[in-house]
């Protein structure tokens, strides 16, 4: 990879990802305090998909013959609120990803780095589904709004969320 640009936008990203991954790791701690243990057994697994987004990351990178820098990350904060304020903030968190994420093909665009476009197509991708999942746990928890019965179903449904590595990702 030549484009020091694009290397340096790339480790941006990737602190980026382990930030993230580390918002939905103290999300699920929060979580598993309030007995939410299917909600924090979601943001775990949430937590693992956006560690291996940082290595996959990492990986193309070493491959290219980039420099990778790890940069410092910030603490997340520790409280987070009801199951809805979690999943707007996970919302949020997802659509500034995205943009993250479109800035860095854009970059791939203007270097006219055509491997990294299509490295980073999996990311785009992979963007469009994350703010797929998270709105619709989102709506589910704003129709059930004040009824913890409900809430107590829709925890069930998210403990059932399991961690599969993407295809390109296993050894």
């Amino acid at each position: 990879m030549k484009s020091k640009k694009l290397q340096e936008t790339m480790n941006n990203q990737i602190q980026a990802e382990l930030y993230s991954a580390y918002l939905y790791l103290a999300m699920s701690i929060d979580c598993q305090s309030k007995n939410l243990k299917g909600f924090a057994n979601w943001l775990n697994v949430q937590y693992q998909e956006e560690t291996m987004h940082a290595m996959k990351l990492l990986a193309y990178m070493q491959e290219r013959g980039a420099q990778v820098e790890l940069q410092a990350i910030q603490a997340p904060p520790s409280k987070f609120g009801t199951p809805v304020e979690i999943f707007e903030q996970v919302l949020k968190h997802e659509l500034h990803v995205t943009e993250l994420i479109h800035n860095l093909y854009a970059v791939a665009i203007e270097e006219k780095d055509y491997a990294a476009q299509m490295f980073l197509q999996w990311y785009v991708n992979e963007q469009v589904e994350e703010e797929a999942s998270a709105s619709e746990v989102l709506e589910k928890l704003k129709m059930v709004e004040g009824n913890n019965g409900a809430l107590f179903f829709i925890d069930q449904e998210l403990a059932a969320r399991t961690y599969t590595p993407p295809a390109d990702t296993q050894e």
